[in-house]
């Protein structure tokens, strides 16, 4: 059996959740529910806040929503954290309803990018908003997290401002807009704010939140990790640093033309010079060739795609002297430069998704503006991951585990009107774990979250479980699911902390199993087993995405799932169905899906179950 993967590689580098030493308001003790109302706070014996968060959300006490989490472990520190959440932002006024804070704003969109939230894919406005009492859509305004920002330094023009959130997360430096159709300045110079957290932000905002009550002004908290904010090029404080051409991390290419997709398979032959009519004496598999291979000859071994030949450089026979990695900083296209480039906008990106492992990512910088108005953002390195004990004190937390009673109708339900919908979905499930190996490229978990791994403890979990069973109400029995931003990944990870904080490969999984990589699933299958033996548990569903090319190297794992934590149907996602784009998705061959089905239906009929596969298609 490998043995589960620990952070502890990392965690050297990286003080403790549990070390610091609680801010003098600990006095005061839990919250049953962090205040949005003076009232509240003066129930608390409270005098003002030391922090106030700010969110596009309604505030739901439970850990899977970030403004919960990121209130709860700050209040665990001592210190006297208020909520405004989805404040009317046409004034000032409703930021005020807090009085002033101590030492700065907590401010993000919420757990959804605010424009994903408001508009559909066509760019028609929404009328519902599952994070709203009531479904109700319209109660944040377009890119939140840059509104909920200026409206807090009118507010209180003097205190500090610490933007955080999946928003402002996933355009930390210059990006593509798809509502505007054109490239925005990082978020970090639009909201100007005084610190950007991006990731999950724990690790770095405690730090902050200590440092600024020490009276350590903010402009100078420069050099945390999992943080970003502008610089001006003169300044001093950037002085010392060795900076690196972004262009000799990675070469800008070509773009390649876009395939019409009203074309017809010859007429997209034709236009690339060849075709695909079948010559005369030509073997099948020649005419297939010629227009590209169909789903039935693909599999995770395809012959097309050569193993990639590492061969060593002539001219560095002599060690070359490397500066080090701490004070060094990648230079990064500008703003301007990757705006009128598509070549180099991509370039920005592959260096910023290379620059993405804690053991060896390095800072980098972008400028914005010239002349007289030219600004730097820099950003450290990712965050340190937790290690299961971080985990478990995070999730342990006391969270009241549901809506806050201001939602409540007069006779105290969340129904009809107060209805959440994001709240109803999630009251029954677990988040075992965080991060993704995967490293697909239609995806942001791994920019925003990371590629390595951080798990609960199986104490921790079971704890859950108990008190969804025992506190939750309207509980019938069932755990509706048991996972995260994957189902399978739960204490994977590389065979050796050493590698695993060198390696700079985008993906664990691709476009083959790292050998690497531990793929044993028994702690998670001893979850499962331990869960639903538990007294009052009749079922636990996995609903989260499953890494079926995972799941086939754990025939077991496949049949426990099946067996036993399949509702008559499980979702699944093979994204396509061709070599061409999966390799650009970086998703595995249509092969591992056909092995997974068929080990799927295999154990349905062991157990005399009914049950089918959803699969999930990108069109």
């Amino acid at each position: 059996m490998n043995a589960p993967v620990d952070v502890s590689f990392f965690a050297r580098a990286a003080k403790p959740l549990t070390s610091y030493r609680p801010y003098w308001a600990k006095r005061f003790g839990t919250a049953p529910f962090l205040p949005m109302s003076r009232a509240e706070m003066e129930k608390l014996g409270w005098d003002s806040c030391d922090i106030v968060l700010v969110t596009g959300d309604a505030y739901i006490d439970h850990p899977s929503f970030g403004m919960a989490v990121i209130g709860r472990t700050l209040e665990a520190q001592g210190f006297r954290v208020g909520i405004i959440a989805q404040p009317d932002w046409q004034s000032a006024e409703p930021f005020k309803a807090l009085g002033k804070p101590n030492l700065f704003w907590g401010v993000t969109a919420g757990n959804m990018d605010s424009m994903i939230n408001r508009y559909t894919a066509d760019r028609k406005i929404r009328s519902d908003d599952a994070y709203t009492p009531g479904d109700i859509g319209g109660k944040r305004p377009d890119r939140a997290a840059i509104v909920y920002s200026q409206r807090c330094r009118e507010a209180f023009k003097d205190v500090p401002i610490v933007l955080g959130g999946i928003e402002g997360s996933l355009r930390r430096i210059a990006h593509y807009d798809y509502w505007s159709d054109k490239v925005r300045r990082s978020i970090v110079v639009d909201a100007k704010c005084d610190l950007l957290l991006y990731g999950n932000a724990e690790r770095a905002l405690v730090e902050v939140a200590h440092r600024i009550a020490a009276r350590e002004p903010i402009e100078k908290i420069t050099d945390v990790r999992g943080t970003a904010f502008v610089r001006r090029p003169d300044d001093e404080s950037g002085k010392g640093w060795f900076e690196i051409d972004s262009t000799s991390v990675d070469e800008p290419g070509r773009v390649e033309a876009h395939i019409n997709p009203y074309m017809t398979t010859s007429e997209q032959a034709a236009a690339q010079g060849s075709t695909c009519s079948k010559e005369d004496g030509a073997p099948e598999s020649g005419a297939a060739s010629a227009c590209g291979t169909g789903a039935s000859g693909q599999n995770d071994a395809n012959p097309a795609i050569a193993p990639i030949q590492f061969v060593a450089n002539p001219a560095l026979k002599v060690k070359l002297k490397v500066p080090p990695r701490d004070k060094s900083v990648i230079r990064l296209p500008s703003y301007e430069q990757v705006k009128s480039d598509p070549v180099l906008y991509a370039h920005a990106n592959r260096v910023l998704h290379l620059e993405t492992n804690p053991g060896n990512a390095r800072a980098l910088v972008q400028a914005h503006g010239e002349g007289v108005t030219a600004r730097d953002v820099w950003i450290n390195p990712p965050p340190i991951p937790l290690t299961t004990a971080e985990m478990d004190h995070v999730f342990d937390l006391s969270y009241a585990r549901g809506p806050h009673p201001s939602y409540a109708d007069e006779n105290g339900s969340h129904d009809g009107a107060t209805k959440i919908p994001a709240w109803e979905m999630i009251r029954f499930s677990i988040n075992i774990m965080r991060g993704c190996f995967g490293g697909c490229t239609f995806c942001s978990i791994t920019e925003h979250e990371g590629r390595i791994i951080q798990s609960r403890s199986e104490d921790s979990i079971i704890q859950e479980i108990e008190d969804i069973r025992d506190k939750v109400k309207g509980f019938t029995g069932t755990i509706s699911d048991l996972g995260g931003p994957t189902a399978n990944m739960y204490r994977l990870g590389c065979r050796s902390p050493e590698i695993e904080a060198a390696c700079r490969k985008p993906s664990c999984v691709y476009p083959g199993i790292c050998q690497n990589l531990t793929t044993d699933h028994g702690p998670l299958i001893k979850i499962y087993r331990r869960g639903r033996a538990l007294k009052g548990i009749k079922k636990i569903l996995i609903g989260s995405g499953l890494r079926y090319d995972l799941a086939v190297k754990s025939p077991e794992y496949v049949k426990e799932l099946v067996q036993h934590h399949v509702g008559g149907y499980l979702k699944i996602a093979p994204e396509h169905t061709e070599q061409g784009p999966l390799t650009k998705m970086m998703k595995p061959g249509i092969g591992s899906y056909d092995r997974f089905k068929q080990m799927f239906e295999k154990f349905s009929e062991e157990a005399g179950k009914k049950q089918f596969l959803i699969p999930y298609f990108i069109a």
